[in-house]
């Protein structure tokens, strides 16, 4: 039950994150923008230029997943590392060590502790990404989603976009996705996906680090 909900959420992930150049969209903070302004077009402008540089990423995180499965929520922790256009890699420390990796169209999840080792084309969902996130302007995505952008009450220093799919190929998958971009730091703090079946997956991100150096080991199932 758990690796089918965390092979669902590294697939959207495997979305590249939902990041690549939508949450992304975030690297830079926004000016202050007018009245007349829209803070999403000025977020996406200033995210496509900062995309152009962002070659690797790495950084901490902490996962909390809801479901009414679930007891309590059930929390995770664990390293991040983007190798653009299409690497990345999931090792999780807490509670249990395992791996995902995402290599262009192949996605392969490692759980040694219940003996797991599975890898499966994700392809198609690949597609589905570059189409409905990463080729489409402000206005294109608009058309596939409810787009808001906003300071957030929530988390103080930080700007807050939503997205909720229009579209009913999307909603089968994702019914919200949130987005947290730190407005002093220039980088994504926190996003949360909201599921058809009301589980939410929250994950939130420490010790960010564009462009840091990553060894190319590290982008192996077997790698430490």
């Amino acid at each position: 039950m758990h690796l089918q909900r965390d092979g669902r959420w590294i697939a959207l992930a495997g979305t590249r994150v939902v990041v690549s150049a939508v949450a992304l969209l975030a690297m830079l903070a926004p000016p202050v923008v007018s009245a007349r302004t829209d803070l999403f077009d000025e977020l996406f402008k200033q995210g496509q230029a900062s995309n152009a540089s962002m070659k690797m990423l790495t950084a901490s995180f902490v996962e909390t997943t809801t479901s009414a499965l679930l007891t309590r929520p059930l929390t995770a922790s664990g390293t991040l590392a983007v190798q653009r256009p299409s690497r990345i890699v999931l090792r999780y420390g807490e509670p249990e060590e395992r791996v995902v990796l995402i290599d262009g169209d192949r996605m392969t999840t490692s759980w040694p502790s219940r003996s797991i080792r599975q890898s499966r084309d994700i392809g198609a969902a690949q597609k589905r990404i570059q189409k409905y996130f990463v080729d489409s302007s402000p206005n294109e995505l608009r058309s596939h989603f409810t787009i808001a952008a906003r300071e957030a009450e929530d988390r103080p220093g930080t700007y807050l976009v939503t997205m909720v799919p229009r579209r009913k190929q999307i909603l089968e998958g994702l019914s919200r996705l949130e987005l947290w971009v730190d407005a002093r730091t220039q980088l994504m703090t926190a996003m949360k996906m909201a599921f058809p079946n009301g589980d939410t997956k929250v994950m939130t991100f420490t010790d960010v680090k564009p462009n840091a150096p990553v060894d190319a080991a590290r982008f192996s199932v077997g790698a430490p």
